[in-house]
């Protein structure tokens, strides 16, 4: 992907959550909730700041985040479906993220 993402910006892709049954019924994906969590595919230089030095993003490409039911705007590019938020609408990072995947 060939996109770079402004200032305090990230492209996030959510994470798919596996199939919801309740109760033995499956719930078709129109009504399923759509996942609060993603990684963090691409990361922004930073906010600038009143002196204009730049702050460095608290979050990096490949971490996995955790984010508002309503946060961030949906994006296509080739073909999938992305997230574009500020950085400031991630409520928290996913630590050992990569290490349970690993397990």
């Amino acid at each position: 992907m060939n996109v770079r993402p402004l200032h305090d910006r990230l492209i996030i892709q959510r994470l798919e959550e596996g199939e919801q049954k309740v109760g033995g019924i499956i719930i078709p994906d129109t009504a399923k909730e759509k996942p609060q969590q993603g990684r963090v595919i691409a990361a922004g230089t930073g906010k600038v700041k009143d002196d204009g030095t730049r702050q460095r993003p608290d979050v990096n490409a490949g971490d996995l985040i955790l984010f508002g039911k309503y946060s961030g705007q949906e994006i296509k590019l080739e073909g999938g479906e992305y997230l574009i938020m500020r950085e400031d609408e991630v409520l928290g990072v996913i630590e050992g993220a990569d290490a349970k995947k690993k397990k």
